[in-house]
């Protein structure tokens, strides 16, 4: 006898035909925000190679000299994700009498700072140079600090000139890559901090403290250095929440 075999056909309802339109468009936007968010990585990191060739180019004039000495204008400017600072005028008067520094003295002891122009006609002001050693950092210092130079190079963000009596606050972002201040949460007590002035003139710096503040504690930016010479380095953490800082004091 002959067997008929019977398939049964499987019949497409309204419902399922809207899930499988659901499913497609949810799918094709999956697809398409993968895309972007790529796109953006990829622009950053490009972005931020491109800002660290300048780092490097404006390093390269300062090592060789050839740069142009204009008066060191430092100023302080709105942060990014750096540090919050909230010092007002009161405060720096105060710091400054407390250290038995005038703002008269701080203004005579001010530094030339050399001038680099870049393609664009863009002018960086640089005071010095920052080498860390052991993890390998080694930039120019902007004389301020902005969103903008952030992205550029390491900022001096208060404080002394370098090599100068006080307290030299340098700021870096931590992009948890190996450029700028990324490394810095890293280092240990009794490590060398070593910053250059325009001078050539080279100071070793020891790590005597690390920790971790809010964003709105400025205590670390004090200039009560007791006639020291000490150089305070800024980054956030890995989840940007909280700030690190490292506390040198020269090698004497």
């Amino acid at each position: 006898m002959n067997q008929i075999l019977v398939t049964e056909k499987l019949y497409i309802t309204p419902e399922l035909k809207k899930k499988k339109k659901t499913y497609q468009i949810l799918f094709f936007l999956s697809i398409f925000i993968m895309i972007v968010l790529s796109c953006v990585y990829i622009y950053a990191e490009y972005d931020r190679n491109r800002t660290e060739e300048l780092s490097k180019d404006i390093l390269q004039k300062v090592i060789s000299g050839d740069m142009i000495e204009i008066k060191d204008e430092t100023t302080i400017t709105e942060k990014e994700n750096a540090l919050v600072v909230a010092m007002t005028k009161e405060q720096i008067i105060e710091d400054n009498i407390n250290s038995n520094e005038s703002l008269e003295q701080n203004e005579k002891n001010a530094i030339t700072s050399g001038k680099y122009t870049d393609s664009k006609g863009n002018i960086y002001s640089i005071v010095g140079v920052v080498n860390i050693p052991k993890i390998d950092v080694k930039y120019p210092i902007i004389a301020e600090t902005t969103d903008e130079l952030l992205k550029v190079s390491i900022c001096k963000f208060w404080g002394a000139s370098p090599n100068e009596v006080g307290n030299l606050c340098l700021i870096g972002h931590n992009y948890k890559n190996s450029k700028f201040f990324s490394k810095i949460p890293t280092l240990l007590i009794d490590d060398i901090v070593e910053i250059t002035d325009l001078s050539g003139k080279t100071l070793q710096y020891k790590v005597y403290d690390i920790y971790t503040v809010d964003p709105s504690d400025t205590s670390c930016t004090s200039q009560l250095t007791q006639g020291k010479k000490e150089v305070t380095l800024i980054t956030c953490t890995d989840d940007t929440k909280q700030r690190v800082v490292v506390k040198c004091t020269e090698v004497i």
